[in-house]
């Protein structure tokens, strides 16, 4: 769509006085221009406007054209006034042809906004040149403009918006109107007749616009003057050259406190059913099913009753424990993973159906008195006995202290507290089964170790016994100390009988008996000593030597003694097994005990329905808002 350019008001300065001439002339075009007043209506208007009646929306479109026999007006600075047609007038552009033929047609109604001269560019401008020339002896402010900035303001204070001011120029363009701005565009429409915000004018505007561009550009220059046809509800045809008709003189401040208030109360009459159909929207989609689910907590819902319990698994660590390993121990850290172990085993098929093989878990939600919705069917699937257990067994976890919540909802307080002990037993059993393999390695390695300490303690000690019996020495220590304590005398001896035989020959004349007695007692001591020692160190036909038995027996007795120790150590490590065997590294420490509720814990009736309420509201808000913005898109 093209929007014709505006164009600027202005007023013409006159150099010099009015000439008689020229004064008569200005004096008839501003009578022929003149708009009556809302109050007082002049005399030479009165009759053309009660000559006319008021057009309705639909005869706006009805466009008249003056008379070809009417006679010419005078030229002269008249806006309202059009020549008479001529075969030139089809040279002109079509623009100008449009605006000359509207002006004709509503002399006393139509203003352009140029006040008294004509548009430029226009037939009647043209032909007005002369006359305007000599027109131009002083500044004129005519009534018609006056009246006409005054209708302008009035309809500013509407308060229209732009949506509302930009159909009303498309509305005037539709119509062959030249307005200046969006609001001369409504008051020109309204000097017309024409309500430019019905919904029948915006259907018009788009319906006949192809259609109105069609029959303009067959409307050439070749053929100007034919009349015109409009096709309006009825079959209402108007041809240009038909004189207005009379018609009783309307009051326009009366007709626009009318039309405002034929406005307001269609607004307020479309304002009381779309709220009448929002609060049916808001019943239907909304009130109903809130009242469908308050009813059922209410009334329908079978009350259940909640065990609620608390425990956390904790880990014996011994005094000893250093490293990264003691930072964690005693918080839940230290156990985290044997928490979620045991959580994710509560919430398993398996507990599910070891519960119900020893407890009878299907079989009692299967009972006649719970309400269809939470009731388990007879012969029931596991998987829908699983869905069940979900949602009647609730676990949490706490990582930052590491305990386990449980809460378990059965139709009866005894049942329920019973599901609960029956499930704190089973995850006892499997914090046990986490450790039970750990265990049972160290004490089969444990056992193993001193088996075989065992068997290689008594493997030296038959060695040493081997080797006594071999050597005929039970001691080889004490018979080298004895041997060595025999030649230790020997050789005391035989150092005081040379000391003997020293002092005999140091006489000057020993005893010869004497001499030769103690030279042989130490010569034999000699002896027994040299052979003293030798059995200590030599070996002989008869046996080894001592030293050779001694150290094979040391030998045999160090590996005895160091299979003793190890003996020793592996038999600390199997009482050490044994303890931590026998002890629960991990063990299940109940901090909540079951207990079975004397009242019923849910439905929770107020709050489900309240939260139902909210649910379904926001589903229809979102629901709404989205239907909304398809519809403004589709719209624009």
């Amino acid at each position: 769509m093209t929007t014709k350019p505006k164009a600027s008001r202005f007023r013409i300065r006159r150099d010099g006085p009015l000439t008689p001439g020229q004064a008569l002339a200005a004096t008839e075009g501003a009578t022929a221009r003149k708009v009556v007043p809302p109050q007082a209506p002049a005399p030479e208007a009165a009759a053309p406007k009660a000559a006319r009646p008021a057009p309705s929306a639909e005869a706006a479109k009805v466009q008249p054209q003056p008379d070809r026999g009417a006679p010419k007006p005078e030229a002269g600075p008249v806006a309202g006034a059009k020549p008479a047609a001529n075969p030139a007038a089809g040279a002109a552009p079509k623009a100008d042809k449009d605006v000359a033929m509207m002006e004709a047609a509503s002399p006393q109604m139509h203003e352009d906004g140029f006040g008294p001269e004509a548009m430029p560019g226009s037939a009647a401008a043209e032909k007005g040149k002369p006359a305007a020339a000599q027109a131009q002896t002083g500044e004129v402010a005519s009534a018609a403009s006056a009246a006409s900035e005054q209708t302008i303001a009035d309809i500013r204070k509407e308060g229209l918006t732009g949506r509302q001011l930009r159909m009303a120029r498309r509305v005037a363009q539709k119509h062959g109107l030249s307005p200046t701005s969006d609001f001369d565009a409504v008051k020109q429409l309204r000097d017309r007749g024409v309500d430019p915000f019905q919904r029948s004018a915006m259907l018009e505007l788009v319906q006949n616009n192809a259609k109105a561009q069609g029959a303009e550009a067959g409307q050439g220059a070749a053929s100007p003057n034919l009349p015109q046809v409009a096709r309006q509800t009825g079959t209402q045809v108007a041809v240009q050259n038909q004189a207005p008709v009379p018609g009783p003189v309307l009051d326009p401040a009366e007709h626009r406190a009318s039309e405002i208030g034929r406005i307001q109360r269609d607004i307020a009459r479309r304002r009381r059913r779309k709220t009448a159909l929002l609060f049916t929207r808001l019943a239907f989609f909304v009130l109903l099913p809130a009242f469908i689910a308050g009813w059922y907590y209410y009334v329908l819902a079978t009350p259940l009753y909640a065990t609620k319990s608390e425990f956390v698994i904790q880990q014996a660590e011994p005094a000893s424990a250093a490293g990264l390993g003691g930072l964690f121990q005693g918080t839940g850290f230290a156990t985290q993973q044997d928490s979620t172990t045991v959580q994710s085993y509560l919430a398993s098929r398996a507990a599910m159906l070891r519960l119900d093989e020893d407890h009878g878990f299907k079989e009692h939600f299967e009972q006649s008195f719970i309400d269809p919705i939470q009731r388990l069917e007879p012969e029931a699937t596991d998987e829908a006995a699983y869905r069940v257990y979900q949602r009647n067994v609730k676990i949490g976890y706490d990582p930052s202290e590491g305990i386990l919540k449980m809460e378990v909802i059965a139709a009866s307080p005894e049942k329920s507290q019973e599901f609960s002990q029956a499930l704190l037993g089973y995850a006892e059993e499997q914090v046990d089964q986490l450790t039970q393999r750990l265990r049972e390695d160290q004490m089969q390695g444990a056992r193993a170790s001193f088996e075989e300490a065992e068997a290689k303690v008594l493997a030296a000690q038959t060695r040493v016994l081997e080797l006594q019996e071999q050597l005929g020495v039970l001691d080889p220590v004490s018979e080298t100390g004895s041997l060595m304590q025999q030649i230790t005398q020997f050789e005391v001896e035989l150092r005081q009988k040379e000391l003997d035989l020293q002092q005999q020959l140091a006489n000057t004349r020993p005893n010869q008996a004497r001499v030769r007695a103690l030279e042989g007692d130490i010569a034999r001591l000699s002896t027994l000593v040299a052979e003293l020692r030798s059995s200590m160190t030599t070996t002989t036909d008869s046996g080894a030597s001592l030293a050779r038995i001694s150290g094979e027996l040391r030998i045999a007795e160090a590996d005895l003694a160091t299979r003793q120790l190890l003996l020793q150590q592996a038999a600390a490590q199997l009482e050490t097994a044994r303890i931590e065997a026998n002890r629960q590294v991990r063990y299940l420490s109940l901090g909540v005990a079951p207990i079975a509720p004397d009242e019923a814990t849910y439905p929770r009736a107020f709050e489900n329905t309240a939260l139902a309420l909210l649910i379904f509201a926001g589903i229809y808000l979102m629901i709404s808002l989205t239907a909304s913005v398809l519809r403004e898109q589709v719209a624009g």
